[in-house]
């Protein structure tokens, strides 16, 4: 008699008394797993596009703990194990902290450095940028540093000119030509090298946090090459950043340092608990915010973020932050390039304009997600994508071109937004200061103006010329970033971003300033000027749009507003930011739920089961099946009488990432579940290793020895390879359930399970809105009676499922 109980999804058998007894076992030997076990390479490992058994390898982690507790007791030396086994992990967050640190300072000043290098060069010495070469002169100001005599422009250098039309031309065209060399360089180096180095990784390291295996994209070349191209593409004027892919870069160190601590380098489970800190490191390093680092892990990329990896995320992006303060790449003393300096409070009725930069924010969010996508999908479904060198080279070539002439978009992007949320003093000369009193002025309310004090800060014509050249430079920042994320170069998208907000922040701001000023009498108005003081400040309302235009892009709220809070500096400027981040998320939510990494990974087909979305669909396990007659029985494997050449064509003549494993034929009960992978490396170890294998040894997956001929070939016992506790559910389990177990169990296939009746036969054809295709996931029905197997495509909740395929095996 069989007895059966159900356990939540499990459902246990329980032998008859009697089946595996002493004499079944030659020389009583207690367990017949003598060939195969952990130690057989290739077992328990994954191959390349394929996704980890989260539940597998957690159970790993914890047999390995017992293992080491239990030997702690016996020895001092395994005492000291354990103990070097528990600080292995904190020793490991060091090292990624010291290492993602270190090459972050690098990167900062190769790229500053070589940015300057476009416009010309130190005399001093050539490594030093503009910035420094200047330090050592008297007569300069910072604000006036084209003046200093150390710096030479290359027109100054190649033809001695220093003024006129020729020195525009040349200037122009070496500005040109080393863009140009950059661009080309990175494109080669990740063309030749490490494809892998291109773009931002951040929907990569996404897909691979949450248990997808992609080899090679976080190994050593792509860590060289990537550190060194982004530099180029930096350099290069591109309407790129380093943040997205100084994530990237964070997660490479880690998952080269994780190669020295068995542990880690064992168990892919434990890998990503590192590679979730990793992405907090690189967030830390690319702005200097440690904490928002850690909330970025844990709202945007991380796929399985428990309580301890929180807390050495923060240890790591604590010494990842201190590194780069150590090596002070900004050259200020400060470990942020934006800090702002003013401390101005903000008017109540002011919210009305920052929600409204938090409406273009997502305006701008979903225009971006929809062009970019649109303009990638040409590129890879047209023979534009197989020209990425010439792609490169024209988009680099059009955007130095058109960006010379205006001076915010000739500077870097980071160096614009730093202008953009800084304030007006006295020794500024930039066009944004170019304020004037307008004493001469007819119009009464600009006198009433003057007469009061706040004449000062009329818009002149500096600013006016300023107010033009910024909306143009609008228009381009928001084109260029459409084409150039995606391209065959490291590329991020937070600067871009943050700059078209910081752009169109910063316009707002100043009308809301000159409006203020010239009807600073209104109600409305009154108490918000006053003399000597400033009315509005220009610079917040940048700092309001970079944060909206970001989170409407990425759809990050709570780490968004910290970022840009220890990016600046701004503590009083929280419930701005807030309120900013909050209304961009709702109105981009409102026009496409996906950020740009999730529509990204949908584009390249990574698989992915979006946490965050919900499944809507009232349908059941049992309402994807649609059982035919004539379709062949379902492949399955048998305890007992199957043989290595029987199993060895059944691999050969299926696809399948893994077969079920049932008593016999003639009585299909579940016994477990075997990997593809593993029985196929488990076949092979057996022909090489164990002497006498032939095709017709039997293949056994029992925990004892059936009885056999003395002149029978060896036996293949596989049991060690067996997963005899696969997750189930039953037929009338929802698919919303399904769904979330495989979201929140990281499960790699389900075995559904029907609790008696007759086999089925024949099924009408059903459309089901269900899953979209992306990642393998296997659904087995099990019966009493009959056993079916379903195909289906697991990992973004869907619309328009079309059944695949089920087969019948009847008894």
């Amino acid at each position: 008699v069989f007895c059966v109980f159900k356990v939540s999804h499990y459902l246990f058998y329980f032998v008859p008394v009697g089946r595996c007894t002493a004499e079944w076992r030659p020389n009583n030997s207690p367990k017949l797993m003598d060939l195969l076990d952990d130690t057989v390479p290739g077992i328990g490992t994954y191959e390349d596009f394929n996704t980890i058994d989260w539940v597998r390898e957690k159970s790993k982690d914890r047999d390995r703990h017992r293992e080491i507790a239990n030997k702690s007791k016996q020895s001092t030396v395994a005492l000291l194990f354990s103990i070097s086994d528990a600080f292995s992990g904190w020793l490991l967050m060091l090292l990624i902290g010291l290492m993602s640190g270190a090459l972050a300072g690098g990167i900062d000043i190769a790229a500053h450095w070589m940015t300057d290098l476009k416009e010309g060069v130190c005399l001093n010495g050539f490594w030093f940028n503009h910035e420094h070469c200047c330090w050592a002169s008297n007569e300069t100001t910072f604000q006036e540093r084209d003046k200093c005599p150390q710096w030479k422009s290359w027109a100054e250098l190649m033809v001695g000119v220093s003024e006129g039309p020729g020195l525009y031309v040349v200037n122009y065209f070496m500005y040109v030509c080393w863009a140009l060399l950059f661009a080309f360089l990175a494109v080669i180096l990740v063309r030749a090298f490490a494809p892998y180095a291109c773009g931002s990784g951040i929907p990569e390291i996404k897909t691979i946090l949450s248990g997808f295996i992609i080899r090679g994209y976080l190994g050593k070349w792509t860590l060289i090459i990537k550190t060194i191209t982004l530099v180029l593409a930096v350099s290069s004027g591109l309407s790129l950043g380093k943040e997205g892919p100084l994530v990237h870069v964070a997660c490479c160190c880690a998952n080269i340092l994780c190669h020295f601590f068995t542990k880690y380098r064992r168990n892919e489970a434990k890998k990503r608990e590192v590679l979730s800190a990793a992405s907090a490191v690189g967030v830390s390093v690319a702005f200097g915010a440690p904490i928002g680092g850690v909330l970025f892990s844990l709202e945007e990329v991380s796929y399985y973020f428990p309580l301890k990896t929180l807390w050495r995320s923060f240890f790591a992006a604590l010494v990842a932050a201190f590194t780069l303060r150590s090596i002070n790449p900004f050259g200020n003393s400060r470990l942020v390039l934006f800090y702002v300096e003013f401390h101005t409070p903000w008017h109540l009725l002011e919210l009305i304009p920052f929600v409204l930069l938090g409406i273009f924010g997502g305006l701008w969010g979903a225009f971006f997600i929809r062009a970019n996508i649109a303009w990638c999908r040409l590129r890879k479904n047209t023979s534009l994508g197989h020209y990425p060198v010439l792609e490169v080279v024209v988009v680099t070539l059009l955007t130095a071109l058109l960006a010379f002439p205006i001076e915010y978009t000739k500077m870097s992007s980071s160096e614009l937004i730093s202008e953009l949320f800084n304030d007006c003093g006295l020794l500024d000369s930039s066009k944004l200061c170019g304020y004037t009193s307008n004493s001469g002025s007819t119009s009464g309310s600009v006198n009433a103006t003057a007469a009061n004090g706040l004449g000062a800060r009329l818009a002149g014509p500096g600013l006016y010329t300023a107010m033009w050249q910024l909306a143009l430079a609008l228009v381009l920042k928001m084109v260029f970033t459409v084409v150039t994320f995606g391209m065959k170069v490291p590329s991020g998208l937070f600067i871009p971003s943050m700059a078209v907000g910081a752009i169109a922040g910063r316009l707002l701001g100043v009308c809301m300033e000159q409006l203020a000023i010239r009807h600073h009498e209104r109600d409305i108005f009154r108490g918000w000027c006053s003399p000597g003081a400033d009315c509005i400040t220009p610079g917040l309302y940048a700092m309001v749009g970079a944060a909206a235009c970001l989170g409407g892009v990425t759809r990050m709220t709570v780490s968004l507003v910290v970022i840009m809070f220890e990016l600046t500096g701004g503590l009083e400027y929280i419930v701005p930011l807030m309120a900013a981040a909050m209304t961009s998320k709702w109105v981009a939510d409102a026009l496409g739920r996906e950020s740009i990494y999730e529509a990204h990974i949908r584009l390249n087909g990574y698989p992915f089961l979006e946490a965050k979305e919900e499944f809507r669909h009232k349908t059941l396990a049992t309402d994807v099946m649609r059982p035919r007659r004539g379709d062949p029985p379902v492949s399955v494997l048998t305890e007992s009488g199957m043989t290595v050449e029987e199993v060895e064509r059944l691999i050969a003549d299926t696809t399948y990432s893994g077969f079920p494993v049932v008593i016999s034929q003639q009585s299909p009960r579940l016994v477990g579940f075997v990997l593809r992978r593993d029985l196929v490396i488990s076949l092979e170890n057996a022909r090489r290793h164990q002497e006498g294998v032939v095709s017709m040894s039997p293949i056994l997956f029992t925990e004892c020895d059936p009885p056999m001929s003395p002149s029978a070939p060896p036996a293949v016992k596989l049991r060690s390879i067996l997963d005899l506790s696969p997750f189930t559910v039953t037929v009338h389990t929802a698919m919303e359930i399904v769904v979330d177990i495989f979201r929140k169990l990281g499960l790699r296939q389900c075995l559904v399970i029907q609790n008696g009746g007759s086999p089925y036969t024949t099924m009408g054809p059903q459309k089901i809105e269900l899953f979209k295709k992306k990642n393998s996931a296997y659904i087995f029905i099990f019966s009493h009676f009959s056993l079916f197997y379903l195909r289906t495509r697991f990992p973004t909740v869907m619309k328009n499922l079309d059944m695949l395929y089920v087969g019948i095996l009847k008894v």
